[in-house]
């Protein structure tokens, strides 16, 4: 049934579909740096890697990215599954361990790849110091400072989850789309477009009220996406945090029930993102065609998400025919 409403919500989707000339190639050259980092990734890891296919996840979001530049998003991206598993896996990091991890990775994005901490080490250090090194090098610092608050926000939401699931503590519908919007990671990908494009937008535009808005609705529609594929999952593991779960909790209905609810909310939330996207005030002419830029990277975050998820092997969704 889950399956048959994610084609579907794909159907209905109205934005379009992009992919990088460079996805597939880029995916090919991945293993190796993993494996030259150190990281433990035997014959079954490599082909969850490959299967998973992070560099056409970030392919669809950057479709226009220089090769090189998806060569680096693509390391970010999978540095980011690869704590997000280590966060949600069944052995998975205590909230002390999430709590370190986020202080270490904090101070190497702030103070550089000398900045050490006891709690963020090995091959995952080592990882993000070479997906930092470009961005670092070429971003001015109030962009590092905004990416790397997303990344504050994104490991706070990863250790506020960690905790509930700890405590036996379902949330609430209200309480979980709040802290879904962290652990998502979308926050984070919104900067980033900015590194792929070339086009910078200064912080009163980014964080303009107008724009806030269509990157939270867009952060939702992603999220909620996720949830109708992982929902198997997270029914063994998530402690209730899925928004079909919370649904199905909070209105004392089936969880097929609730899919459905889910997929009116996320049909609901697409029509609001469109008209949102089309009500966006010009800024100007020195800034709208950086504005326009971010607003397609949004979309592409939306986009990209549904697609990735249907033919990405980390999810138990069969390959679209």
């Amino acid at each position: 049934m889950t399956e048959a409403v994610l084609r579907s919500l794909r159907s209905d989707c109205p934005l379009a579909p992009r992919l990088s000339p460079y996805a597939d190639r880029t995916q090919q050259w991945l293993p190796d740096q993993l494996v030259g980092l150190g990281l433990p990734l035997d014959a079954v890891a490599l082909d969850r890697l490959r299967r998973a296919g992070f560099a056409r996840y970030a392919g669809r979001l950057y479709p226009d990215a220089a090769e090189s530049d998806l060569r680096v998003l693509t390391v970010l991206f999978t540095w980011f599954f690869l704590v997000d598993d280590a966060c949600d896996r069944p052995d998975r990091l205590t909230p002390p361990q999430i709590r370190a991890l986020r202080d270490g990775v904090l101070a190497l994005l702030r103070e550089g790849p000398r900045a050490r901490h006891p709690g963020f080490s090995g091959p995952l250090r080592r990882l993000l110091v070479q997906a930092w090194r470009e961005p670092r090098r070429r971003m001015p610092a109030r962009w590092r400072l905004r990416f790397t608050d997303a990344v504050a926000h994104h490991l706070d939401g990863a250790w506020r989850e960690a905790v509930a699931k700890a405590a036996g503590r379902a949330p609430g519908v209200a309480e979980y789309v709040e802290l879904r919007r962290a652990t998502s990671a979308a926050y984070v990908s919104y900067p980033l477009i900015e590194f792929a494009t070339g086009r910078s937008l200064p912080d009163a535009v980014y964080h303009h009220p107008v724009l806030r808005r269509i990157a939270e609705v867009g952060n939702d529609l992603l999220s909620w996406f996720n949830d109708l594929a992982s929902l198997d999952q997270d029914r063994a593991s998530a402690g209730g945090h899925n928004l079909v779960l919370a649904m199905a909790t909070e209105h004392g209905v089936p969880v097929e029930t609730a899919v459905e609810l889910v997929a009116e909310r996320w049909r609901a939330g697409m029509a609001r993102f469109v008209a949102l996207r089309a009500a966006v005030p010009s800024f100007g002419p020195a800034l709208d065609e950086a504005v326009t830029a971010h607003l397609d990277g949004v979309a592409h975050a939306v986009r990209g998400t549904v697609d990735w998820t249907l033919e990405s092997g980390r999810y138990p969704v069969a390959p679209a025919s």
